[in-house]
């Protein structure tokens, strides 16, 4: 096999990623323990080597161009298992350590993971957990991200992908909505009723609301003057002030029922659900930090069969 990085060059590579972390060759220079003028060199080397601009410069600040932060991601991650390897070989890592990257959507986010991450850093108090909580889809290479949480298995098939649930759907209104306008008793009553809806952020569509009819899935369309995109946890505040009804998963409103804030309709077409799913790339590019991570969410909240490998 022929040697194509020498010491000089993976040096390089150290100083580049520090120094796009920390957004400052000074910052970069002061954690390696070496010059900023070293740190300038090192960038230099690697732009000739490559032919692109890695950093775009002021006097104030450094910024990644394009093809410098798919060149830190991937970089971010060979180092990531480099350095794994030797854990692994030396037996050096009793914990995991290092930073955990993660997206989830709104309502899974505030309900389902963030409750848990308290837990979980007291178990490994050296990971440190950056989340983005957004319905927004993500790209693993290009942004950086170690995991996922999604409502559908991906079409990415370097993906592996775990149903951490089948979320429970529930159809709701406010007393004072009901009282103003009466319950639905049939799924054809919901065609008189304002119902809220939700724009889909990928496609700006509105989906269809499923019940159950005689064991069987029935996607009904549902009509209502008022609608939101991006945060779907906002069609249920304009539930709970009585604007209309919402079909929304149960484990966002379960206090609400419990309370009374909110009342449940349609219960003999109820169960109707959709999935949540964990998706992160293959085992072979994981680190300590992330199979400890998903180890940790699937035995808290779904089974541990893989769905695609």
């Amino acid at each position: 096999m022929k040697r194509q990085f020498d010491d000089v060059l993976l040096g390089s590579i150290e100083l580049f990623c520090l120094a796009a972390e920390l957004s400052s060759f000074t910052a970069a220079a002061t954690a390696a323990g070496v010059t900023p003028a070293a740190v300038s060199r090192s960038v230099s080397r690697l732009e000739e080597r490559l032919g692109v601009r890695l950093f775009v410069r002021t006097t104030r600040q450094i910024r990644l161009t394009d093809g410098g932060r798919v060149y830190f991601e991937q970089c971010r991650q060979a180092l990531s298992q480099l350095s794994e390897a030797e854990r692994q070989v030396t037996g050096a890592q009793v914990q995991p350590s290092g930073p955990l990257r993660i997206s989830a959507p709104t309502p899974y986010a505030h309900y389902r993971l963030l409750p848990l991450l308290g837990e979980f850093r007291r178990k490994y108090p050296d990971v440190t957990i950056d989340i983005h909580v957004s319905n927004r889809n993500i790209d693993f290479a290009d942004e950086g991200y170690d995991l996922a949480i999604r409502g559908r298995d991906p079409a990415d098939s370097s993906l592996i992908a775990r149903k951490l649930e089948d979320a429970e759907l529930v159809l709701v209104a406010a007393p004072a909505y009901l009282k103003r306008a009466g319950k639905p008793k049939s799924l054809a009553d919901l065609a008189s009723h304002e119902c809220i809806q939700f724009d889909l952020p990928s496609t700006g569509k509105r989906i269809p609301w499923p019940f159950l009819q005689d064991g069987v899935v029935l996607d009904v369309v549902t009509e209502g003057g008022l609608s939101c995109s991006e945060d779907v946890l906002g069609i249920v505040t304009l539930a709970r002030s009585g604007a209309g009804l919402v079909q929304t998963y149960r484990f966002i409103v379960e206090q609400d029922l419990a309370s009374g804030t909110l009342v449940e309709l349609l219960p003999q077409h109820g169960g109707a659900s959709r999935p949540f799913i964990l998706l992160y790339p293959h085992a072979r590019h994981l680190s300590l930090r992330v199979r400890t991570f998903v180890d940790f969410l699937v035995a808290k909240l779904g089974p541990s069969r893989p769905m695609r490998n």
